[in-house]
């Protein structure tokens, strides 16, 4: 058994990001573990940039309204408590609503040792249309 230290709070960068995001890694495995699991906290308005998973990501809400967007324009909420899964390669961006903090446990898997792909490809910024599109509830 092992007690990890921890690493300092990291700003996320602006290229991945539009807003003031943090992040505190919890466990980025080493091999045979890949996985990768972040505390991310979102300040109002904060959002990700576009991006895919090459093995898929799982969002669990702690605090906050989360928003998850797709490329067919949806954007979902998603309340603390509530798990969230984006399959491998699906495009998509999270963030927090306009007017409150959010925080999430974000987790994936990096790539095999065999496979040349990205753990994380990201893409363009989210636009403020598409940050404003209707948002649905999964319920």
């Amino acid at each position: 058994m092992e007690f990890v230290k921890p690493q300092p709070t990291g700003k996320g960068p602006d290229n991945w990001f539009n807003g003031d995001v943090w992040f505190d890694v919890i466990h980025a495995g080493q091999e045979p573990s890949r996985l990768r699991a972040n505390m991310v906290r979102f300040a109002p308005g904060a959002r990700t940039a576009w991006h895919h998973h090459a093995v898929g990501q799982t969002l669990h809400v702690v605090a906050g309204l989360a928003l998850i967007g797709t490329r067919d324009g949806t954007v979902y909420e998603a309340h603390p408590g509530e798990t969230v899964t984006c399959p491998p390669g699906e495009e998509h961006w999270h963030g927090a609503t306009e007017d409150r903090f959010m925080q999430h446990l974000a987790l994936w898997e990096g790539t095999a040792p065999d496979d040349d792909r990205p753990e994380t490809t990201w893409l363009e910024h989210v636009t403020d249309e598409q940050y404003r599109s209707p948002r649905t509830h999964s319920h």
